[in-house]
């Protein structure tokens, strides 16, 4: 089940779990089928967007290019004794160029990898799992 929050806004909490874990990353392809991936890296930069580091997402940009519509969830790792986790759904757009693209790259974890393009997620909403 899950409940919809009201407010489409990420709070501490929510930063704090997206931040320190990794997220399955939902998209869809032209045949309307599931493609879910977990990536390691996500950053909150906004009380409603996620910058997403595009290292080797091959199948999952060439979806959100044709459908931007995505979902990602994230658990506490801690699950069985802190049952928290949440979905969240919205649209993602690509960037190859520009200040997101300069953004990932001097993230840390990226230094050697490919840095191909940045990903931002505006969520729509959000869904406490609980």
């Amino acid at each position: 089940m899950g409940t919809i929050l009201k407010k489409v806004e990420i709070n501490a909490g929510m930063k704090k779990l997206i931040e320190e874990n990794a997220l399955a990353l939902a998209t869809i392809n032209e045949e309307n089928e599931p493609h879910n991936i977990a990536v390691g890296f996500v950053k909150v930069i906004s009380k409603n967007q996620l910058l997403i580091s595009n290292n080797w997402l091959v199948e999952t940009v060439e979806n959100i290019r044709k459908n931007p519509t995505v979902s990602l969830v994230v658990w506490a790792r801690n699950w069985e004794e802190n049952c928290v986790g949440y979905e969240f759904r919205g649209t993602a757009e690509e960037f190859t160029s520009g200040k997101w693209l300069e953004e990932i790259k001097k993230i840390l974890i990226n230094k050697g990898e490919p840095c191909n393009s940045a990903i931002v997620v505006t969520i729509t909403k959000i869904k406490l799992l609980d």
